[in-house]
């Protein structure tokens, strides 16, 4: 009966916790992936994470070029995000909020700037 008792292999005791920031890093990185090239003088796709056991919520923000195809450039970031957290960590992804935050077009790169109205 003592044979019961005993624990297994070291390979199978434990638990392993990745950290949120862990998990944010690689949806950024999968957003990256998916909406493309960042339009001249835009930030780079960030993201944030919030993780309740072995599931996750993401939130990523990005900006996009003028025009574009809104819908479909933030259902592939979603679908990207979602998959590679999935394959990466292991987690379910229970939802994936994209905000845009800047669509940049044409007239904003020539001039630098808008410029402010008093």
């Amino acid at each position: 009966m003592t044979a019961d008792l005993a624990p297994g292999p070291v390979r199978d005791r434990g638990a392993t916790r990745i950290a949120d920031r862990v998990v944010a890093k690689i949806a950024a990185q999968a957003a990256r992936e998916a909406a493309g090239p960042v339009p001249e003088g835009a930030s780079k796709p960030h993201a944030s994470v919030v993780v309740h056991r072995d599931a996750a919520k993401v939130a990523v923000s990005l900006e996009l070029d003028y025009p574009t195809d809104v819908g479909h450039r933030c259902g592939a970031v979603r679908s990207r995000v979602r998959t590679r957290v999935e394959e990466l960590v292991g987690m379910d992804v229970h939802e994936v909020t994209v905000h845009v935050e800047r669509l940049h077009s044409p007239l904003t790169r020539q001039t630098g700037r808008r410029d402010r109205v008093s």
